[in-house]
């Protein structure tokens, strides 16, 4: 491992103190095999002066809920150095009190609430503190002769602190191991707690940083050697219909939609088909924290996706009987599984959520597997592992999220998007928080889609295998599909029946209603395995009131009607709902021209103002009316609606 410590770069964060804590605090979270998403914590102690200007002793602390790799100066939580000595010295303290005397002996009321290793990084007599959870110091201790291993690789230059729960115990344990020595002269740089960390100290930042990586790479040396076999790798033999099989029953164990992230690489699949995997895979994580967002251990899929998930849940009810004592259980479904030929799979609310997921399980299976090649992987007891996962502490880290959105962990696929009421559309999907892929010819669809947080195609809908290339990528990167909305469409230039040009009817034909039946021949077997399945089109009110003109576009919409209808019938048991929303014309899109909209009224006799809101209600219908109608013909709202033609037009006689 090398150090990244540049002269340059770390002069743009400052000469003072905590500016160099912050720049050494994000070399650090650069690198995933020392610290995850929030893993990991550092501090610094410095003299300033308070509102009044007296001199105080301060301990500014990695603060909860920031990341290493992107932390602020404002992520560094002051709290009074003198306060963590005295919490130090209790005999005991409750994890409610240590934190509410945490926020008390802070300077500043609104800075994040200090790390809970606050006092541990407190009573350390250097300037300087460092702690990650490096993978390499997971392999050297998860093992039955981890003491002595450390004491092989660094000697007498750390303190070795066998494992005990974090937070003020570990901070009482670490008090009594130092107490009355001269750390300095002793030699002694850093701690290595066994299966959980490393920490290295100093009075200079860049000392306290490369010490951490001068031992981080200590450990690599010495498991290199001992493993000598380099990381399996393997094949993937994809299959998608088992990929969003399986997603739809951890789904359902979960009570909610997940999304899944397929890890198909070669070093994945290699993992989950080694003989043994099943065993030492599933023995416990690398690091105890990691426990709150990947349970205590993966799910092992075999050929039954549903007996394997089942399986994992009544495992994990076992395991919380063995070590519950007044706790109500989490949810049964596994955050992230092996699963032989395919590769490792990660669940989580959100995309976000799942690479998260998906970080440490890549992560976790090259430690384990070097673990294992060095003498066998030996990670934490359970009920230690049990008492970090149900820890008010560390799941109230997980309770801090925003509520939970109607389309949450859904994956919706929205055609025809680039603007107007498929943008419309997608966008609201996207606000509801459903993962959207926007499938449309406009090249600057990838853009587009990107503003709402979503992935854009470009495809040409008439064109089958892009189409199904385009499905199975959605697939293959979130785990299915469960929301499909039908929208793409065009509309000729108005010309009777006698005029009209072939070419013109045909193409409106196989865009309008052709490229809806070749979009729903290839989707409806993913959707079949979706959540709270729903298939919507967009229709017109010219199905129901065509137009003289409108010949190629007016049977176009009446005939997609009939296929949604057939559909529905088609795929109601399958509780899949398929329903049409016709919009009346809707005013702000590209399609209607200021000049457009003039011709339009005086054909009509009227103003613009007057032509735009010529429904019986007398408002105008805007492309967001369309895109909320859909997302919520997508949501529960609608979970008991099928084969229904839903008018957003603000009345039209001819309609009704």
């Amino acid at each position: 491992m090398q150090s990244l410590w540049n002269d340059t770069e770390a002069a743009t964060f400052g000469t003072d103190l905590l500016g160099q804590r912050v720049y050494t605090s994000r070399l650090l979270g650069r690198n995933p095999a020392l610290v995850l998403h929030g893993g990991g914590n550092t501090s610094v102690k410095v003299t300033e002066k308070d509102f009044f200007g007296d001199e105080v002793e301060l301990c500014y602390v990695k603060g909860s809920g920031w990341d290493l790799g992107t932390i602020e100066r404002e992520g560094f939580s002051p709290v009074r150095q003198e306060a963590l000595i005295k919490m130090s010295k209790l005999a005991t303290m409750s994890d409610a009190d240590m934190v509410l005397q945490q926020r008390a002996a802070m300077t500043n009321p609104n800075a994040p609430a200090a790390s809970i290793e606050a006092i541990l990084h407190a009573i350390l007599p250097f300037r300087f503190v460092d702690h990650s959870h490096a993978n390499a110091i997971s392999a050297l201790t998860c093992h039955a002769d981890g003491e002595a291993r450390v004491k092989e690789v660094f000697g007498s230059r750390v303190i070795i602190v066998p494992y005990v729960m974090p937070g003020f115990i570990l901070a009482k344990t670490v008090a009594d191991l130092i107490a009355g020595r001269d750390l300095r002269a002793e030699g002694i740089q850093g701690m290595v707690l066994l299966k959980h960390g490393l920490f290295t100290f100093d009075d200079d930042a860049r000392k306290s940083y490369e010490l951490h990586i001068e031992m981080v790479t200590q450990a690599e040396e010495f498991l290199a050697k001992k493993s000598g076999a380099p990381l399996a790798t393997g094949e993937a033999a994809t299959d998608l219909k088992a990929l969003a099989k399986l997603r739809q029953v951890v789904s359902l164990k979960r009570g909610v939609p997940q999304i899944a992230r397929l890890n198909a690489s070669a070093e994945a699949v290699g993992y989950a088909n080694l003989p043994a995997v099943a065993d030492f895979g599933t023995r416990g994580p690398l690091t105890p924290d990691h426990s709150i967002r990947t349970k205590r251990a993966p799910a092992f899929i075999g050929e039954d996706i549903e007996a394997s998930v089942q399986k994992f849940a009544d495992d994990y009810k076992a395991y919380f009987d063995r070590n519950a004592s007044g706790h109500t259980m989490l949810d049964a479904a596994p955050r992230f599984a092996i699963w032989p030929n395919q590769g490792v799979v990660s669940f989580g609310d959100t995309v976000k959520d799942a690479k998260i997921v998906a970080d440490i399980s890549e992560s976790t299976l090259a430690t384990v597997q070097l673990g294992e090649a060095v003498g066998g992987w030996e990670p934490l007891p359970e009920k230690d592992i049990f008492d970090i996962e149900y820890w008010e502490l560390e799941q109230a880290k997980l309770r801090k999220g925003p509520a939970r959105k109607v389309h949450q962990g859904k994956v919706a696929l929205v055609t025809g998007c680039a603007a107007g009421i498929g943008f419309a559309i997608a966008e609201s999907l996207a606000e509801q928080g459903a993962q959207v892929v926007g499938l449309d010819i406009d090249k600057d669809i990838p853009e587009i889609m990107q503003k709402i947080g979503g992935i854009g195609i470009v495809v040409n809908l008439t064109e089958d295998q892009p189409v199904q290339d385009a499905i199975e990528f959605v697939v293959r990167e979130f785990g299915g599909i469960d929301i499909v909305v039908s929208n793409a469409g065009i509309f000729p230039k108005n010309e009777h029946l006698d005029v009209m040009a072939q070419n013109d009817w045909d193409r409106t034909i196989s865009i309008n209603l052709t490229s809806h039946q070749k979009l729903m021949n290839k989707v409806i077997p993913y959707v079949k395995l979706g959540l709270d399945a729903s298939i919507i089109f967009v229709g017109s009110r010219n199905f129901k009131a065509p137009g003289p003109g409108a010949s190629a576009y007016s049977c176009s919409k009446a005939a997609l009607t009939q296929l949604c209808r057939v559909a529905s019938l088609e795929l109601a048991p399958y509780r899949i709902r398929v329903n049409i929303v016709h919009p009346d014309a809707v005013f702000d899109t590209k399609l209607w021209t200021p000049e457009a909209l003039q011709r339009s009224a005086e054909r009509y006799g009227m103003t613009v103002d007057e032509y735009k809101t010529k429904n019986l209600m007398k408002v105008e219908i805007k492309s967001k009316d369309i895109g909320n109608m859909v997302s919520a013909m997508a949501s529960p709202l609608f979970s008991k609606v099928t084969g229904a033609q839903i008018p957003v037009d603000g009345g039209n006689d001819r309609v009704i």
